[in-house]
């Protein structure tokens, strides 16, 4: 059993204030049973944030930051299209928000997108990404997979990296993207007058207004070191810590250490085999069932490390 929990910590002063009176009995408990592995370190202008670093490894992928092949990985899930070698990317309808001085990722993935909607925008955009070499596949409603060879060896930031940011440091900056940002701007000058747009501001809902790529990069010949009990990926603290609600932060981090922590603690006391893996904007931190030294049945009994200075570093 294995529990992979991505925004656990950030390094914004509000979670900072938040941890100090933050309490998680199970996770305080569990902790001091398990055995620290080494820290995966980063920092937070990485493409690939800590949460996917942790779950590419545990999937048998090495890759470069910005260039772990999800687009790929998930082509494979489409009969369809499991045959087709070569690099993926994920194409994502999304909604910018322009001021004077930044423009900002607002919405990723759109809301309120129908597959109709998605499928008549996907055809419209065809064509374009057609002259670049790059075939266009439907994978889910506001996002669709990209077949070509411009996304080889491609660095692309992570949609979790940008949600809510200013988008300048985050764009594609490889020589190879030139043609990419002439095609997310073709793509917006499309949006801007399409007709389900027009549907969608008199519903008063967000227009589809750019794209977003990334997952980018092709899966390895040799793919090996996939871990044999694959991560629960535990999203709940999630969209409280993208919009900065700390208090709902919080409460989904209590309410996570009496359920599934708790689970895992209780599996822990029984004797099976757990692991947890904490990830915050800059590292992931996992721990692993290990038959306990002196050392730490000690620090269990009197001196267990407080659960802020486990998560603050992260």
């Amino acid at each position: 059993m294995h529990l992979l929990i991505p925004y656990a910590a950030s390094h914004a002063e509000g979670c900072r204030a938040t941890l100090a009176a933050l309490r998680l009995p199970n996770l305080q408990k569990l902790l001091p049973r398990l055995g620290a592995q080494t820290p995966d370190a980063g920092d937070e202008l990485s493409w690939s944030p800590p949460h996917e670093r942790a779950l590419a490894a545990a999937s048998g992928l090495t890759a470069a930051d910005g260039q772990i092949p999800w687009a790929a990985l998930q082509a494979q899930k489409h009969p369809e299209l499991a045959d087709l070698q070569g690099a993926w990317a994920f194409v994502t309808l999304c909604h910018w928000q322009a001021s004077m001085h930044e423009v900002t990722m607002r919405q990723m993935p759109i809301r309120d997108l129908s597959a109709t909607e998605s499928d008549t925008f996907l055809h419209a955009m065809q064509p374009f990404f057609a002259e670049d070499g790059i075939t266009l596949y439907a994978d889910e409603p506001g996002r669709w997979l990209a077949h070509g060879e411009v996304f080889r060896g491609l660095p692309t930031a992570s949609p979790d990296r940008v949600l809510g940011r200013n988008l300048a440091p985050w764009m594609p900056t490889a020589a190879q993207a030139v043609g990419l940002i002439r095609l997310v701007s073709e793509m917006q000058m499309l949006l801007y007058t399409h007709p389900i747009n027009d549907a969608r501001e008199r519903r008063k809902v967000s227009p589809v207004n750019a794209i977003w790529f990334s997952g980018t990069g092709a899966l390895p010949d040799n793919r090996s070191g996939a871990a044999s009990v694959q991560p629960t990926v535990v999203p709940t603290l999630r969209a409280a810590a993208l919009q900065d609600d700390w208090a709902g932060w919080a409460s989904a981090w209590q309410t996570l250490d009496a359920t599934q922590i708790k689970q895992l603690l209780e599996a822990q006391t029984h004797g099976q085999v757990v692991q947890l893996t904490l990830c915050g904007e800059r590292h992931a931190q996992s721990w692993f069932h290990q038959p306990p030294s002196l050392k730490q049945k000690f620090r269990q009994l009197f001196s267990a490390p407080s659960i802020q200075s486990k998560l603050e570093p992260l």
